[in-house]
């Protein structure tokens, strides 16, 4: 799986388990066009077939418009766990009939160009390293936080994959080794603690078994278990208390996850991205403001935390960026 260099446009594709994006990418990380097409996740042939589907439909518009090169490779973002250095998804749990299913190879066989494939969180990560936010900085890391937690690493223009493929899984660092059980069967991982579910889940424990009131009540139409992280920052914006309340204690649980990062890589600047992230811009100042508190790096504060600049399309960013790299 070779290196794409000059200036031809790429394919970056992001795999979900309900759908595939996929889209066209300058040499410059600008997404030119991209698409979405249903995803069948419990079918190896009927998944590999969705995926092309995305990529034929961002093909043919290229040729249509005929203003740019070639494409000259296809980077993917698939769901984990996954070998980056052979292109093999392993065994994801959203896409069961994916096991040891060989996406690299099958993508390159269909097209004849260089295909690379690595998880969402590598591939966020890289793109942001190379055209957005953590551009100029040497050793980023970075972390996608919505449904769950996912971060990657990028040392000097490389994803850090560790030994095996399995590294920067920071969204399973546990900071509560009495907290709440995370989906990766771990006790108090920041997944488990500060994404969008999390958030929810705190808003709900507050109104539900507190008795506290909230306009998110109102938002999820008097049933506090309807409540979601994203109505947490409406009510949040409208200047509801305990709105404010829930996000600040994730922001204190982001502070002390953030302190361990900055004292086990010490990265050039640190990048937070996805809607929860979004939801969070509010707090980086105070985030910045108590890292010593966590931290025994003295210059903790010297590190830039900073809003990702891909957001709903870091997938397909990111894809394309593996290409790069």
């Amino acid at each position: 799986m070779t290196q794409v260099a000059g200036n031809a446009p790429l394919i970056g594709v992001d795999v979900g388990g309900t759908k595939v994006a996929a889209g066209l990418v300058s040499a410059a990380g600008e997404i030119t066009s991209q698409t979405r097409v249903p995803m069948a996740a419990n079918d190896a042939a009927a998944g590999l077939a969705a995926v092309i589907s995305a990529i034929d439909l961002v093909r043919a518009a290229h040729s249509r418009s005929c203003t740019e090169a070639p494409v000259a490779g296809i980077g993917i973002c698939a769901p984990g766990p996954l070998d980056p250095r052979t292109g093999i998804v392993i065994n994801p749990p959203n896409l069961p009939g994916w096991r040891n299913f060989p996406l690299a190879a099958e993508i390159s066989k269909t097209y004849n160009l260089p295909v690379r494939v690595d998880n969402d969180g590598n591939a966020a990560a890289l793109a942001e390293a190379l055209w957005g936010a953590g551009r100029g900085f040497g050793n980023v890391f970075c972390a996608t936080i919505g449904t769950g937690i996912g971060t990657g690493i990028v040392f000097n223009g490389h994803i850090y994959h560790g030994r095996t493929g399995a590294a920067a899984e920071g969204g399973h660092n546990t900071i509560d080794y009495r907290g709440p059980r995370c989906g990766c069967g771990k006790l108090g991982c920041i997944e488990a603690l500060a994404s969008g579910p999390a958030i929810a889940r705190r808003a709900f424990e507050k109104i539900a078994r507190e008795g506290r009131s909230s306009s998110m009540l109102d938002l999820a139409e008097g049933h506090p278990e309807r409540i979601t992280s994203e109505m947490v920052g409406r009510a949040y914006a409208a200047g509801d208390a305990l709105a404010k309340e829930v996000l600040q204690e994730t922001a204190l649980y982001l502070t002390v996850w953030l302190g361990n990062i900055v004292d086990l890589l010490e990265p050039d600047v640190m990048i937070l991205g996805g809607g929860a992230a979004s939801m969070l811009r509010p707090f980086f100042d105070d985030i910045r403001a108590r890292l010593p508190e966590w931290c025994v790096n003295s210059h903790c504060q010297e590190i830039p935390l900073i809003p990702a600049h891909y957001g709903a399309d870091a997938g397909i960013a990111g894809g394309a960026a593996l290409c790069r790299n």
